[in-house]
């Protein structure tokens, strides 16, 4: 997690149903994520006990089903998170107040032995997400998540497994991707 303050603000325990198949190792499906982040993102409590911050994004760390991590986060006017993946895990997110916008890549990046990449025409998709509106996605996504208001914060809710073993960070000029980082989750507390 980048833009936000030194330390985890809380760990709040969100029990959902396990799915049916959590105890064989397999963990939710991306559908079960995109079940839980909606039903949490209507959660008005829930979603409300989150502090807001005007100069940096804000977190709370759930527990999401089948041994998944979810967060909730807000996201001040103008702040996202940069080019980056999830280091092989499937997730979802949906807003939960305000509006996001995601760019995403529609094509399956190697993991492993490059620097820098260059992208073929017609692999950029971009939605806008507002009022409980999510989306899921596999182990190989690529995207960047922002709040382009000018004036208002947004909220949402995500969840990925298994946990988040590392993020990579990408800068983007044009068709080239080039990896700039990698984060392990020791560095986001």
């Amino acid at each position: 997690m980048t833009d936000a303050p030194a330390a985890t603000i809380a760990t709040v325990a969100v029990r959902a149903p396990a799915p049916p198949h959590a105890a064989d190792g397999l963990g939710p499906t991306a559908s079960e994520l995109l079940d839980f982040v909606r039903r949490t993102a209507v959660d008005t409590e829930l979603i409300d006990s989150l502090p807001l911050d005007p100069e940096g994004r804000t977190w709370i760390r759930l527990d999401g089903p089948g041994g998944s991590e979810a967060w909730i986060i807000g996201w001040p006017p103008g702040t996202g998170t940069g080019w980056h993946d999830h280091g092989g895990s499937r997730g979802a997110f949906a807003a939960a107040a305000g509006e996001l916008t995601e760019q995403s890549l529609a094509a399956q990046l190697p993991t492993e032995g490059w620097k820098t990449l260059e992208l073929a025409d017609d692999v950029d998709r971009e939605r806008r997400l507002s009022d409980g509106r999510g989306r899921a996605f596999g182990p190989h996504h690529v995207h960047e998540v922002f709040n382009a208001s000018a004036d208002r914060h947004a909220v949402s809710v995500h969840a990925y497994y298994p946990p988040l073993p590392l993020m990579r960070r990408y800068s983007r000029n044009g068709p080239v991707l080039r990896l700039e980082e990698v984060e392990r989750p020791e560095g986001w507390e």
